[in-house]
């Protein structure tokens, strides 16, 4: 070891002032290739050097990089952990929050399927490995699970049996290019405001994100078919319940798709609040 004091307490364990970037390794199973690249980057730059130059990371330095990999479970990149360690408590605490609300959902759609799972469980065990013949409490149980409204409105977008999907079709028959590009345009903006609330660490649930969503929803209302808050929330629920529109909303910004959903399932609750 370079440059390090070792006591020996009663359990055993040894207490360093400082660890080589091997011993950081092997204590956080981080890698050492990964080790470099937060340096590089700029991230986990080791608080000290041995007298061959060698890197050696202080107990504030691996109190740092537990925060680095705490953000990237949670779904932070590279880039906007580096900013969170440099801003003010308060911002970071703001985009925690954020996070925080975003796996309170993911939780709850979690163990909606898990109760679903475990009442239809329960339903086959009384039949002796076969589903038995159900009362309508055992029905309503299995199927309470379903948040169904998201797959409602894809079917409705696919097979155009609803009102909004015909309204929808005779609006943008008569829309030119000029039209498309003014309606890009302000798609762009929606998107270009939720993703600066998203970088400042500003809450879904807040004024700030719930009146991007209210615009988001104006967007909607006027340019393609009368979108009620329920319907609206219906699409946000889409969002993140279908991959297919996770991933293409996330191509401008990580974790576009489940902010902006979070957001406007808070206004369209709010809205339901008012009335």
């Amino acid at each position: 070891m370079e440059t390090v004091r070792r006591d020996t307490p009663k359990d055993t364990e040894e207490t360093q002032v400082t660890w080589t970037v091997g011993d950081v390794s092997a204590l956080t199973r981080v890698s050492v290739r990964t080790l470099h690249h937060y340096d590089d980057l700029g991230l986990l730059r080791p608080g000290a050097r041995s007298e061959a130059n060698y890197r050696l990371y202080t107990a504030a330095d691996l109190a740092r990089l537990w925060r680095i990999l705490t953000y990237r479970d949670l779904g932070f990149g590279l880039s906007e952990i580096g900013r969170l360690l440099q801003a003010p408590p308060e911002q970071e605490r703001a985009a925690l929050q954020t996070q925080a609300a975003l796996l309170r959902e993911q939780q709850r759609r979690t163990q909606a399927t898990l109760d679903a799972v475990e009442a239809f469980l329960q339903a086959a065990g009384r039949g002796e490995g076969e589903v038995s013949i159900m009362t309508n409490r055992d029905i309503k149980e299995i199927f309470d699970g379903f948040d169904h409204r998201g797959y409602e409105a894809e079917a409705e977008e696919r097979w155009g049996d609803t009102d909004a999907y015909k309204q929808s079709a005779q609006r943008v028959k008569r829309y030119a290019k000029q039209d498309w590009e003014t309606i890009k345009g302000e798609m762009r903006a929606i998107t270009d405001r939720y993703l600066a609330l998203m970088a400042a660490g500003v809450a879904p649930e807040s004024p700030k994100a719930q009146a991007v969503a209210a615009a988001h929803r104006e967007h909607f209302h006027r340019r393609y078919y009368d979108c009620s808050p329920e319907m609206f929330r219906s699409l946000a629920q889409m969002w993140v319940e279908d991959e297919r529109f996770t991933h293409n909303i996330d191509k401008a910004g990580p974790g576009l798709a489940a902010y902006q959903s979070a957001a406007a399932v808070a206004w369209a609750d709010a809205q339901g609040k008012a009335d």
